[in-house]
């Protein structure tokens, strides 16, 4: 028991002492902190009068800069007024000196334009002096000349239309000559290089071909009894056989040149089979035809690798192989078709354009005339259906629209070839043409040429390449026979179609005849 008695007394006596620790403690903290309080209050004290100290010495200096700085500006703003002043007294200075000069100016013209009043009432008076001595004077004139004035107004516009006409003339010479100069050394350079480069053959336009027979005999048997043989092979051909005197041949005439080919062939095998009759006559036109189209598929051929022309349709190779059978004024279309290809190429090559594209138009410039015997139509327009019914470029098909200027050429390719058309047509022994259209031109150029007033007479010659015109000497003056030449020519340039160029001759001839009695 003593011992939980001990420890009771022993807690008691240590709470009383807990309890007395603790206030003596909350004492010893309020003595400290009023101390500590107290000694912030002196610090917070000091502190704000040093403050307060700072801010006034620097409210002085703030003050005393500010101060110094109105002044500084007061200054400068003094300054500036005064050179403002300066400056405005100066501008008023100059623009009183402007004023008075521009008084004195005014004052000036004020005293010329007086002047230049009264000398213009003297000049109006001068000139109305002038005006009557002019009419005292015409009028002494037309009783001098006899003239009136309309007379001589007349007489005048005369004499300056015919040094107007002269000066005219002159300077058509001048132009004339100095485009001839220029134009002519280069084309003629293309040209000849182009010729040089192509030489092709020619020939002769038929409408007929002869086979040979071996005798008389065989004419009978060609006729057949009662002529049926020689009806069978006009109504498998298309052709007329023509059986006359002639020894030992047989003519076959046709104007479309592959029919007269299938008949010629038809002819010759069976006069080599000896074998005449109507059915056999069907057989050997059937392998003639088969024959004929070999060689035109042949000729295409050929001409598409000689021209160097490629990627051509089928088609259109077929037609290029036709044309081998059709001549044109004595000149074999093939031919003549490779050789505007070859001078269109040399041409193009020489001027810097497609060379390829320039062939290709000119190897089918006249594929028309392949299909013109069997369409109608010309063979300008048959030939632009068939470029663009087998997708050719459209250059080509303007070359072939305009080749013989049907319509007007717009590209460089389309003159290309006009161009080399006319060279191979033109070139001596290319072409021929029947009596008849000879005959027809020639009288056209000489109506012409005969259709222009003050002309005499007028000669066509050199075969329609020159036509001499001789007019009257007191209708046509020397002057005036240059324009009419350059009239003549136009009107020759679009009323006529001619190969090559027509050279107009004018011939004014003044004979002074009398006879001695």
């Amino acid at each position: 028991m003593p011992t939980p008695v001990i420890y009771v007394i022993f807690g008691a006596v240590a709470l009383v002492l807990c309890v007395i620790g603790f206030f003596a403690g909350s004492a010893f903290r309020r003595k400290s902190a009023e101390k500590t309080i107290g000694s912030a209050e002196t610090e917070a004290k000091r502190i704000l009068n040093d403050a307060m100290k700072t801010a006034e010495t620097r409210k002085k200096e703030t003050l005393l800069e500010a101060k110094e700085e109105i002044h500084q500006l007061r200054q400068d703003t003094e300054k500036e007024l005064r050179e403002r002043r300066a400056e405005v007294q100066r501008q008023e200075h100059r623009i009183q000196q402007k004023e008075e000069t521009l008084d004195r100016k005014t004052d000036n013209l004020e005293a010329k334009e007086e002047k230049l009043a009264q000398k213009a009432q003297q000049i109006d008076a001068k000139l109305e002096e002038c005006e009557q001595l002019k009419r005292s004077q015409l009028e002494m004139l037309e009783k001098i000349s006899g003239l009136s004035k309309e007379q001589a107004k007349a007489n005048l516009m005369q004499m300056l239309d015919g040094e107007l006409s002269h000066e005219k003339a002159l300077k058509i010479m001048e132009f004339e000559q100095q485009t001839r100069d220029e134009s002519e050394k280069l084309a003629r350079e293309v040209i000849a290089h182009a010729i040089q480069r192509c030489a092709a053959d020619h020939s002769s336009e038929l409408t007929v071909s002869v086979v040979p027979l071996p005798n008389d005999e065989m004419k009978g048997r060609i006729i057949g009894r009662e002529g049926r043989n020689i009806r069978a092979i006009e109504n498998a051909t298309g052709v007329d056989l023509i059986i006359d005197d002639t020894p030992e041949a047989i003519t076959v005439s046709s104007f479309e040149p592959i029919r007269r080919e299938i008949a010629r062939v038809t002819l010759e095998k069976l006069i080599v089979d000896g074998r005449i009759h109507p059915a056999r006559i069907e057989e050997t036109v059937a392998k003639a035809t088969a024959e004929v189209e070999a060689i035109i598929k042949q000729q295409g051929e050929r001409a598409v690798v000689e021209s160097g022309v490629h990627n051509l349709h089928p088609e259109l190779v077929k037609l290029l192989g036709r044309l081998h059978f059709r001549t044109s004024y004595g000149q074999n279309v093939l031919n003549h078709s490779l050789e505007v290809c070859y001078l269109s190429g040399i041409i193009a090559a020489e001027l810097g354009a497609d060379v390829n594209l320039a062939k290709r138009a000119g190897l089918l410039h006249d594929i028309g005339k392949a299909i013109d015997h069997e369409q109608e139509g010309s063979h300008i327009q048959l030939g632009v259906e068939a470029a663009k019914k087998y997708r050719e470029n459209e250059a080509v098909i303007h070359a072939i629209h305009a080749h013989h200027g049907d319509v007007e050429a717009k590209t460089v390719i389309a003159c290309i070839v006009q161009a080399a058309d006319a060279i191979s047509a033109a070139r001596p022994g290319a072409r021929r043409e029947n009596i008849e259209s000879y005959i027809k031109r020639l009288e056209k150029l000489e109506e012409i040429a005969n259709s222009f007033n003050g002309v005499e007479d007028s000669y066509a010659i050199q075969a329609g390449r020159e036509v001499r015109i001789l007019v009257k000497p007191e209708a046509v003056s020397d002057d005036q026979m240059v324009i009419m030449a350059r009239d003549i020519v136009k009107k020759i340039e679009d009323e006529l179609e001619y190969p090559g160029q027509v050279k107009v001759n004018i011939i004014r001839e003044s004979r002074a005849v009398d006879y001695a009695k």
